[in-house]
């Protein structure tokens, strides 16, 4: 496998986590689930996914993981276990939902950003923002193979360079182009309420839609 890759933790297995693992799986990789309910409440997941899947703690699904997915709602990343995701790559698939989350100060005043947050949680890991404008079924429905004609493409925001490329080998591996949106402080340009979240875009079209992109302030 590319980038040697061999295992992918998951901490958070809701929609966005059980679909990649879905994917994870198709491509041969083994995933290590985990949730804030404890393993028991995975078995159905894990019985589906086979046998290369297991259910684990938070702890362990990050210890495991090559590449660990961090797919929890926001108000909750303070649960994420920071000791054993030093060095890794770290992807960060989360949305701000004021409604769900309640209101965090510094992304109202749009000082700081969601996966930036993350980042301070864990300051020894390499975040990359990715999959967060995709509706969840879309993951494993709307994946084709690389040249395939209009293929979807997803944007990614991160600051290192390495961890970028691996999850873009990753993307591209489960079904779609990649377009670098930039460093992690440009991951708002794919939040929702911006051009690129949710629609159908190539790649040619999330280039285009990304500089459109505008803060809440500038939409009053």
């Amino acid at each position: 496998m590319e980038n040697n890759l061999t295992t992918i933790g998951f901490i958070g297995s809701g929609n966005i986590g059980s679909q990649l693992a879905r994917l994870a799986i198709q491509n041969g990789y083994g995933v290590v689930m985990s949730n804030s309910r404890g393993p028991e409440t995975l078995i159905d997941l894990i019985d589906e996914l086979g046998d290369r899947a297991r259910a684990a703690t938070p702890e362990e699904a990050a210890e495991a993981g090559d590449v660990v997915v961090v797919s929890v709602p926001l108000k909750a990343i303070d649960a994420v276990p920071t000791v054993q995701l030093k060095g890794k790559t770290v992807i960060d698939t989360n949305n701000y939902y004021p409604e769900r989350d309640g209101n965090i100060p510094e992304l109202d005043d749009e000082s700081n950003t969601t996966s930036e947050l993350l980042a301070d949680r864990l300051p020894d890991a390499h975040i990359v923002k990715a999959f967060n404008n995709i509706y969840a079924d879309h993951l494993t429905s709307k994946a084709t193979a690389p040249g395939t004609p209009g293929r979807r493409a997803l944007p990614i925001a991160g600051d290192d360079d390495d961890a970028k490329q691996t999850v873009a080998s990753l993307i591209d591996q489960f079904g779609f182009d990649v377009v670098d949106a930039g460093p992690l402080a440009e991951g708002w340009r794919f939040q929702r309420d911006t051009p690129v979240y949710g629609p159908e875009f190539n790649a040619d079209q999330v280039r285009e839609g990304l500089p459109q992109a505008k803060r809440y302030a500038e939409m009053d």
